[in-house]
């Protein structure tokens, strides 16, 4: 017997019942998680864009959502902000490899001229149907690179081993720096039950003021999201502090073994001590020794200082679904691939341009 689907539009999260938590749960990380949209919606969406959450249910229960974002201009896409370093939308995947689970996700996406998805692992399983339903319904796709995700696996409990793997330079800076703090008479805490997460939140923020960081695009969002998982026992927040003055700060998050560091910063004027570097570790240490990690993620981009902390990068890329039928789609489409047939000439050009240098030069140098 045929089954019978049914698509709903929410506007927030609350409105899906408890009936939706089992697929909430299934290991698609924090990023995709009940706390996680409910801080961005609060604190980290755009002025006049609001949340649509596409939510497909069968008779077995809820099936799949696609939590999506709907802005002003005809703008719509994944439900990603700055901080968003893995879109994975939700689905009970099962045997089979038809489209028609999520095929009402592709019509509905056809009455914008594109749909922009962004920060997908490009070895995310739902990811083949999703562009099938995209497809179904008469769009048009198209992939592209977005961002690196340094990382580092964790196969023994032992900071050591961690340590051992690090550049020389770094493991150097760590000993130096770590005995010079401790002779300032500095100290770390790290804090991850909930009564000790407001002040720890107070510390965070009065570090990142007097960081070299630019200004937050949403500056509430910490805050709301650090609130939203104070009670589920994910959160670790480590705080270094010279005397009652905070010098530095970090937020990382614990969930299915993987801790993902979520935001960091250091008042320059105790650089001398390197103060981000030393909190760093003596949190990496905590989440190896006590928390018995499996994973270090570094998150969104690739900032230099992560190549020291992960040896591993792993791509994010977006995803394009573009309804030629519109101009705006088609002109889209046409832009897109022109750039992609421009890099790829580029790349060509420069590749044949040095086969015939070193053969120019192995030739006259005889």
């Amino acid at each position: 017997m045929k089954k019978r689907l049914t698509m709903r539009v929410e506007r927030t999260i609350d409105a899906l019942g408890p009936e939706w938590d089992d697929l909430f749960g299934a290991g698609a990380g924090l990023q995709s998680s009940r706390p996680w949209f409910e801080a961005t919606a609060a604190a980290a969406i755009p002025d006049g864009a609001e949340p649509r959450y596409l939510a497909v249910s069968d008779q077995a229960g809820p099936l799949a959502l696609i939590p999506m974002l709907v802005g002003p201009e005809k703008a719509w896409g994944s439900l990603t902000t700055p901080y968003t370093c893995l879109y994975q939308p939700l689905l009970r995947l099962g045997s089979s490899t038809s489209t028609e689970p999520i095929a009402d996700i592709g019509r509905y996406c056809r009455q914008w001229p594109i749909t922009r998805f962004e920060a997908l692992d490009p070895n995310w399983p739902g990811l083949a149907l999703l562009r099938r339903s995209l497809a179904a319904a008469g769009l048009v796709s198209r992939t592209f690179a977005h961002f690196g995700n340094w990382h580092e696996p964790i196969t023994a409990n032992c900071w050591d081993a961690y340590l051992a793997a690090r550049p020389g330079a770094l493991r150097e800076t760590i000993r130096r720096k770590t005995r010079a703090a401790e002779r300032a008479g500095t100290r770390i805490e790290l804090h991850s039950v909930p009564s000790a997460l407001p002040a720890a939140l107070d510390a965070y923020e009065a570090v990142y003021r007097r960081s070299w960081k630019s200004p937050e695009p949403y500056p509430a969002f910490n805050g709301a999201l650090i609130r939203a998982l104070a009670d589920t026992g994910t959160l670790r927040i480590g705080v270094m502090s010279s005397g009652d003055i905070p010098i530095a700060a970090q937020y990382w998050s614990v969930v299915d073994g993987t801790a993902t560091v979520l935001k960091l910063a250091h008042d320059e004027n105790y650089k001398p001590l390197s103060p981000g570097t030393v909190l760093t570790a003596a949190t990496i240490r905590r989440l190896i020794e006590t928390d018995g990690v499996n994973e270090l993620d570094f998150g969104r981009g690739d900032d230099g200082y992560k190549q020291g902390w992960a040896g591993q990068r792993r791509p994010r890329i977006g995803l394009l679904a573009m309804n030629v039928q519109t101009i705006a789609g088609l002109g889209e489409l046409i832009g897109h691939d022109a750039g992609t047939l421009r890099r790829n000439g580029l790349k060509v050009y420069a590749a044949t341009r040095n086969l015939f240098e070193r053969r120019g030069h192995s030739e006259t140098s005889c």
